[in-house]
């Protein structure tokens, strides 16, 4: 590397990491696209096939402005790599919708792992004061972000192909739209019978303790005895 320096060589580490996946995926859709039935899955990753394409190429530019190369060693590795993880791809689950699924799942992991990539060149890019390299990063994040989020579709979807295609019906709970679970019936609250009330006896008068009479009976009777 001519002229360089240790912020231009780290920047050109971290695009060379970039560009040996983006030409490894470029196999890897390859492959894919071929065992795609789904139209609308196919069509997208024969899309991504493209942006992958113009990814590379404009890491290879940026690479080149800042004294990087080195490129077709990586390339040869790189697709070397896809082309042995290709027919284990092949052979993937035991049916059509499987297959696909596990696509979707590879694609998806691999999405994410070029984000990170992305993300780690963008920040530092910009602590560095390199804007041309950041906002190539940035742009290809973006991308790659709509592409992983497009898969995450496809995973639910296919997901659900795969279980009508493999689980009999009657082993299947169909899934009402709005349906909620019926919860539990509340136990009916036992009453308990309320103790009967018992009347109170009266008291029995104590012995030897004489009723008192009131004053105006006994002048009735003395008036009465006098007569």
């Amino acid at each position: 590397m001519s002229d360089s320096n240790e912020r231009d060589a780290k920047l050109v580490q971290y695009m060379n990491e970039a560009y040996g996946k983006e030409r490894e995926l470029e196999s890897a859709l390859q492959a894919h696209i071929e065992m795609t039935t789904k139209t609308p899955y196919k069509k997208r990753l024969k899309q991504h096939l493209k942006e992958t394409k113009a990814h590379a190429k404009a890491l290879e530019r940026r690479i080149k402005k800042l004294g990087g190369g080195g490129h077709a060693v990586q390339t040869i590795v790189a697709k070397a790599t896809a082309a042995a993880k290709g027919p284990l791809h092949a052979l993937r689950g035991s049916g059509e919708q499987e297959k696909m699924l596990k696509n979707a799942k590879t694609e998806y992991f691999n999405e994410h792992e070029e984000i990170s990539t992305y993300l780690a060149l963008e920040t530092f890019a910009t602590k560095v004061g390199d804007k041309e390299t950041a906002k190539l990063a940035r742009d290809i994040r973006r991308e790659e972000e709509r592409m992983a989020k497009f898969l995450e579709g496809q995973i639910k979807q296919l997901s659900n192909a795969v279980a009508l295609e493999e689980v009999p019906s009657a082993q299947r709970r169909p899934a009402k739209a709005g349906s909620s679970r019926k919860r539990p019936a509340a136990k009916k609250a036992t009453k308990k019978a309320a103790p009967k009330r018992v009347a109170a006896k009266p008291k029995a008068a104590k012995k030897g303790v004489a009723k008192r009479k009131s004053p105006a009976r006994s002048k009735a009777k003395k008036a009465v005895a006098g007569k």
